[in-house]
């Protein structure tokens, strides 16, 4: 009996380890079970952790701090690197239709809260932690009670509704993604894991019919036009080629031009004519379209390749090669000469077969070589990361200064060090593999603390008098600004369901969501549409509920 005791009941690190690794564990296990075909996957860790929490179970409080500290500082940062590099074409294309419908969640969240205050007879610091529990945001609780401190007011209950609303919180916000998709998510709202690439490149063939470009070279086209653009391939009279910076373009040229959707209609009237061959489907076979050339994929591997520019390697010239794209991240990039290229990019290569071998040699493609994890600068970004978090913003009207804390600052310096590393020569790369354990690992932490300290008070708050109406004033504001906005997306903003999901949780700060929208739907958009949308909703939501208690009390 002490050796069980030992294990599992006095309080240490190995017990502490154990606690936490048991939980995690039976949470995975059952995450896998389907329960009229819907799977919670690690949300059940929660839940596991408010069992145990529950019946008894705990370790010492400072450890259990550290490591829910630890895994969510571990995840968002994980999160930060693996969307970093599409992240500024995702807002610069899409960041304001995402945006949108996320500040829409903020603001008929909190006016139904404040709704909800007086409909109820609920005071306003209880419907405070209970907007807070709903949303799952602990930084925002933190600035509640700070506020409520400096006006002199109680702040343990806005502290023990947000305990008794966080659970179903979590869990509200998948079961409102079940919902929006069971009932009103049809075919063409799910985009399909290569949607993302279909929005950043487009592949058209033009024949040459344009007379003030006749006799012009490739470079004096780009200079001149200003638009975004590879020629992949030109065709002249039978014959294949790479067309390098000074050839001249003649009448009756057909290009194979790689660009952006909204750039095509504008090269059409630069080229000319566009022929109605469709190169964006999935199925084509590029190595069957001529015989003389091939399309291959490249890796970069080569440590001294990463933060260059693509046209400094100067391949096209001197190798007879040409890039037409640059898949990074899950996004596929237009292989523009500025393009800063980083460790583990795929590059898209087309020529003949020899000379595809020689830039093979100095770009790398020794995939072995990624393998190994990259872990000086995941340390160096979580301490960045922190160092931003704690810095004191001030806002005019606002008394306290806010903090964008453990998940808002390495958030964003993961980001950023994703997207700018490899121009200061950081070598940022992790393979997807290890992104995802990285990032599976640090969300198990956090839901098994995050469970553990909130079941001892959970089944007892319940029963009390009020514990009922804050349990279903939570589930309110929780599900109800979600499904409204989620249908108003798919009908009126015309976005795809994965973009949808991942707003929606980045709008609800929840990374248990989002891993549930990762594991049921395809490709990146969940990922990047949350870490587009998360920085700019925590930080609001964290200054609106001072704003809204100062304004009420």
């Amino acid at each position: 009996m002490d050796y069980i005791r030992l294990l599992f009941v006095e309080h240490s690190a190995l017990q502490a380890i154990i606690v936490l690794s048991l939980i995690s564990a039976l949470g995975v296990l059952l995450g896998r079970v389907r329960i009229f075909g819907v799977s919670l996957g690690t949300a059940f860790i929660f839940f596991v952790g408010i069992l145990a929490g529950h019946l008894g179970l705990s370790i010492d409080p400072a450890m259990l701090k550290y490591a829910e500290s630890f895994g969510l500082v571990l995840f968002v940062y994980a999160l930060g690197l693996q969307v970093g590099p599409g992240f500024f074409s995702s807002m610069r294309t899409e960041g304001v239709r995402l945006l949108g419908p996320s500040l829409a969640v903020l603001a008929i969240g909190t006016l139904l809260a404040i709704g909800l205050s007086y409909a109820c007879g609920v005071s306003m610091p209880d419907m405070a932690g209970i907007l807070c529990g709903a949303t799952t945001n602990t930084p925002a609780l933190g600035a509640a009670q700070q506020t409520l401190v400096q006006l002199g007011i109680d702040a343990s209950g806005a502290a023990l509704s947000c305990a008794l609303t966080y659970p179903l919180g979590v869990v509200g916000v998948i079961l409102a993604i079940i919902f929006l998709r069971r009932f009103f998510v049809r075919k063409e709202h799910l985009a399909g894991p290569d949607a993302e690439h279909s929005k950043n490149i487009f592949i058209a063939s033009y024949r040459l019919t344009n007379p003030a470009v006749f006799g012009r070279t490739v470079s004096e086209v780009a200079t001149e036009s200003h638009h975004h653009f590879v020629i992949s391939r030109l065709w002249r009279d039978g014959h294949v080629s790479i067309p390098t910076s000074d050839k001249k373009l003649e009448q009756g040229d057909v290009l194979m031009v790689i660009t952006t959707p909204h750039e095509a209609e504008a090269l059409r009237l630069i080229f000319g004519e566009q022929e109605a061959t469709d190169w964006n489907a999935e199925n084509i076979d590029w190595n069957k379209i001529d015989s003389q050339l091939i399309s291959q994929r490249i890796v970069i591997t080569r440590p001294e390749i990463n933060g260059k520019r693509l046209k400094s390697l100067r391949l096209r010239n001197n190798y007879g090669i040409n890039i037409s794209r640059v898949y990074r991240s899950g996004v596929q990039l237009l292989a523009t000469p500025d393009l800063i290229l980083q460790l583990g990019d795929r590059l898209t290569v087309v020529g003949e077969a020899a000379d595809i071998k020689h830039v093979e040699k100095i770009l790398g493609n020794a995939v072995k070589s990624l393998n190994e994890p990259n872990l000086v600068s995941v340390f160096i970004g979580m301490i960045l990361g922190l160092m931003l978090g704690y810095i004191p913003f001030s806002v005019p009207g606002i008394s306290i200064p806010v903090r964008l804390g453990l998940a808002g600052g390495p958030i964003l310096v993961g980001i950023l060090i994703g997207t700018f590393g490899p121009r200061l020569h950081m070598i940022t790369y992790t393979t997807q593999s290890a992104n995802m354990m990285l990032r599976a690992l640090g969300l198990d932490l956090y839901l098994a603390c995050l469970g553990l300290a909130s079941g001892g008070q959970f089944f007892a708050t319940i029963v009390r008098p009020e514990g009922a109406l804050w349990l279903l004033l939570g589930v309110a504001l929780t599900f109800i600004p979600i499904v409204l906005v989620g249908i108003a997306a798919l009908r009126w903003w015309r976005l795809d369901f994965g973009s949808i999901a991942g707003l929606l949780c980045g709008s609800m700060a929840n990374p248990m969501a989002l891993n549930y929208a990762n594991d049921t739907i395809e490709g990146d958009n969940p990922s990047v549409a949350y870490a587009t949308v998360y920085p700019v909703c925590m930080f609001l939501r964290v200054v609106l509920i001072q704003v809204v208690l100062m304004l009420m009390l």
